[in-house]
């Protein structure tokens, strides 16, 4: 087997991690206008409906593209092509009636989430968000079939029209239904349902854009098609037993998941209410927590997700076929590859927490300090929510789809005792979230860790996964640290400082992986643009010249 395709995961992963980031940009990019029209209270409206939004789409839909490319990867390897197209639509007939089903209770149940979250005005985001959930359960089947084809490309180019679409109508839709209601009580609300819009928006535009590829690829699908002449096919109850089997797992792990976001939210209204908090601050920090914190925690965390959409088909390719050393090989490269960019993301927003939040929000000058005092003490929950991710992917992909819902149950009980114990006997206040957000992964990795070393004999190399690029991690943080200082002394301008500073942390981080020798000379010519970076690593001296033959 070649090395482009032994690692097409590898490229794949990326080219959706690539997207993934692009598509986090987009939202910082659209979100810091819309924070300012809608001030603290509007966000903090928002991000409570966001998380209730999001329980629901994972109760219904989030599901389906992991649950339909793992059941279409195993029948492709087997050249089982009516079987994968089957499947496919029977998940068409499932996303139907679970969106209608969650989508409506969602608007309907609105008004009651709203008195339950103990923040009026609410269930007007809320019923914008119903229809989402519709929308979004069929183009979760689309982006199934084409990443258990091994193709990222479709979903890639999707979510960046989604979120493109999605950018400009909440933006606008927010602007203008706080002018429209400039006289309500409820104005806020009405900002934060105009910024629903947009997500609906978005998911349309996205599903139009996949029901277009899938014309365009149906010719080759009837071709595959017309080459299987197997007769065996699977039931309509065994492919509807398969996604249950496949789906239910995946839902309780990421309900819990989403469930500590929501909770914590709960409990921080509810708690601080009965120590004496208004509820227009608690909101505002519900707000900053929400809107600027986990916002920016969840940027560099969209790579691990990608490549843990690119991982599980992958994986079970080769479970499938028995190649028990290649799956450990994957599972190598994809934890040392999200560790080598998670851990410096999470040191630069650390280092640069203030000036970030300086640039990206400036109508919540009353808030910087608190939300850089967020990012420095919880930047830490970027390395174990990547970890948590991938780990939790390769579980899946092995088939113990169980063990990370156990797992993330088992954290989410520790999370609740915890949050509950520092809200309740201290004076953490909004700190308690942030020490929960980062210990909540913490707990789901130890666990999955141990359940991945126990299923596939595997070991990690930890000294070049996770030390060494901690330590070169360090250093830039020091130098990116000393940079801005340096460079706001000498300009008194720290937007100026702020992109020097980043662009130094950027080449210092890579020279000092490259000279630390991270990845071998073979792990980087199976890196995405790794022959490149070999290339500059070898002008470097880091790396022995290439041998003429």
């Amino acid at each position: 087997m070649g090395t482009k395709k032994k690692n097409n995961y590898l490229v794949q992963g990326s080219i959706l991690a690539a997207a993934s980031i692009l598509v986090r940009v987009i939202g910082l990019a659209y979100r810091v206008p819309m924070t300012n029209i809608l001030g603290s209270e509007g966000n903090g409206i928002y991000s409570i409906s966001f998380n209730i939004y999001n329980i629901v789409l994972i109760l219904s839909s989030y599901s389906l593209p992991l649950a339909v490319s793992k059941m279409i990867a195993a029948k492709n390897v087997q050249k089982k092509y009516q079987d994968s197209y089957r499947i496919f639509l029977h998940a068409i007939v499932f996303a139907l009636v679970v969106g209608t089903v969650a989508g409506m209770a969602l608007y309907f149940g609105a008004d009651f989430l709203a008195k339950l979250y103990r923040t009026p005005g609410v269930e007007k985001p809320l019923r914008i968000l119903a229809p989402t959930v519709f929308v979004v359960a069929l183009l979760g089947v689309f982006r199934g079939l084409f990443q258990g084809k091994q193709t990222m490309v479709p979903t890639a180019l999707s979510q960046l029209l989604e979120q493109v679409v999605n950018a400009f109508v909440s933006v606008y839709a927010a602007y203008s239904f706080m002018k429209a209601h400039s006289a309500s009580k409820d104005i806020s609300a009405y900002g934060a349902a105009g910024g629903t819009a947009g997500t609906l928006a978005g998911a349309i535009s996205a599903l139009v854009f996949l029901m277009l590829i899938f014309a365009i690829y149906y010719p080759t699908l009837r071709r595959q098609l017309r080459r299987d002449k197997d007769s065996n096919y699977e039931s309509s109850k065994e492919i509807y037993l398969m996604l249950g089997a496949t789906i239910l797992p995946v839902i309780l792990s990421q309900t819990v998941y989403q469930l500590s976001g929501t909770v914590d939210d709960m409990m921080f209204k509810n708690i601080m209410a009965v120590k004496g908090m208004d509820d227009g601050l608690s909101a505002d920090l519900i707000g900053v927590y929400g809107s600027q914190y986990r916002l920016l925690i969840n940027v560099p965390v969209a790579i691990s997700s990608a490549m843990a959409s690119s991982l599980i088909p992958s994986i079970v390719s080769s479970i499938t076929q028995s190649q028990m050393d290649r799956a450990r090989e994957k599972v190598t490269s994809s934890i040392k590859f999200n560790m080598v960019i998670a851990i410096p993301a999470a040191v630069g927003l650390a280092v640069l927490a203030k000036p970030i939040m300086m640039l990206l929000f400036p109508s919540i000058s009353n808030y910087w300090g608190l939300a850089a005092s967020m990012m420095i003490y919880g930047s830490l929950a970027v390395v174990f929510y990547a970890l948590s991710t991938i780990t939790s992917a390769v579980l899946q992909g092995i088939n113990k789809m169980n063990l990370p819902v156990t797992h993330s149950m088992i954290s989410l009980i520790t999370h609740v005792i915890l949050v509950l114990f520092l809200l309740y006997f201290t004076n953490a206040g909004i700190y308690a979230l942030i020490i929960g957000n980062v210990t909540f992964p913490l707990v789901v990795c130890i666990l999955n860790a141990l359940s991945v070393k126990k299923h596939l004999d595997y070991r990690q190399d930890v000294m070049k996964t996770f030390v060494v690029p901690a330590i070169c991690s360090c250093v830039m943080g020091a130098v990116t640290l000393g940079t801005y200082f340096l460079v706001h002394l000498l300009c008194h301008h720290f937007v100026i400082a702020l992109f020097a500073a980043i662009i130094v942390a950027v080449f210092v981080y890579l020279i000092l992986i490259l000279a630390s020798k991270c990845f071998e000379e073979q792990e980087l010519k199976e890196l995405p643009f790794g022959r490149k970076i070999l290339v500059v690593g070898r002008k470097l001296h880091f790396y022995p010249a290439e041998e003429q033959e």
